[in-house]
């Protein structure tokens, strides 16, 4: 089921922004913004919507809400969508701290776990 195989991948990059939190920080911000949007599109293709190719989590809570989901409880996500592209270029403005990269995880964490409520509701388990 394709749900499953987003939430799959998202948990994947839960686990991979877990073990790079304290060492490689960009990479951490990076896979936990991954997370969400995996996450976020494994919800709307629960619902019949093909997934954009976008990393704008802003644009993804907008489709959902659009098709009458609350997503308010996760709303706070959005600001992940900085660390899509930015995060994995030398350029970036400053090297995520410590702290932050702990933040997003635990922001990555409770969305996904989120969306896999909201599946279970639907009757899909992963």
């Amino acid at each position: 089921m394709i749900p499953c195989k987003w939430i799959r991948k998202a948990v994947e990059d839960l686990v991979v922004a877990g073990d790079e939190a304290e060492k490689i920080t960009w990479a951490s911000v990076f896979h936990s913004q991954q997370a969400v949007e995996k996450a976020l599109k494994a919800l709307l293709a629960s619902i019949g919507v093909q997934p954009p190719k976008t990393h704008s989590i802003e644009y993804l809570l907008f489709l959902l809400k659009e098709r009458g989901m609350d997503t308010s409880q996760i709303k706070y996500a959005a600001r992940l969508s900085d660390y899509a592209v930015e995060a994995r270029y030398p350029d970036f403005e400053e090297e995520p701290s410590v702290e932050e990269a702990l933040n997003a995880l635990a922001i990555a964490r409770s969305v996904v776990e989120w969306v896999i409520r909201q599946l279970s509701l639907r009757g899909i388990e992963c």
